[in-house]
């Protein structure tokens, strides 16, 4: 909890792994619907039953990849588990977030959600039939192995 948001989001910069992750249109739709304080209401929750125990059984597998605005956020922010969060914001594992850890890990959140109103969405690649390229195919009509 040293860094200033400017310097946490500085250095998740440089990590290729936390830069893959931008909310999709769904996502942007999702939180446009709910808004942002009904949004970070759900963080909340999901901070306190998922990441402040001290002992969490599934640790590193708790906060899925996709489904919630929440989720891609926490990715991107480091705080998906404790060892995450140990190691991005020195918050030691093995013991339960205090309220103000609670608070810092909602706030970096936040910061990351109010950053991706300024982004497109992403986009998902999906392969269309004029992108496919044409197999070639011997004059006999069977295919060439060469």
């Amino acid at each position: 909890m040293k860094d200033s948001l400017a310097s946490l989001f500085e250095r998740l910069s440089r990590s290729s792994f936390r830069q893959r992750f931008r909310l999709g249109s769904q996502e942007q739709q999702y939180l446009a619907n709910k808004g942002l304080e009904t949004i970070l209401e759900h963080g909340k929750d999901f901070i306190a039953k998922r990441l402040a125990p001290a002992e969490i059984p599934n640790d590193g597998k708790q906060t899925p990849f996709k489904g919630h605005p929440i989720f891609l956020a926490q990715h991107a922010t480091a705080t998906c588990c404790r060892g995450c969060i140990e190691k991005w914001h020195e918050i030691e594992a093995g013991r339960a977030l205090n309220q103000a850890e609670q608070d810092y890990i909602l706030g970096v959140i936040a910061h990351w959600l109010n950053l991706q109103e300024s982004r497109p969405p992403k986009i998902r690649a999906t392969p269309s039939t004029s992108q496919k390229k044409a197999k070639p195919k011997s004059e006999d009509g069977q295919g060439s192995l060469f």
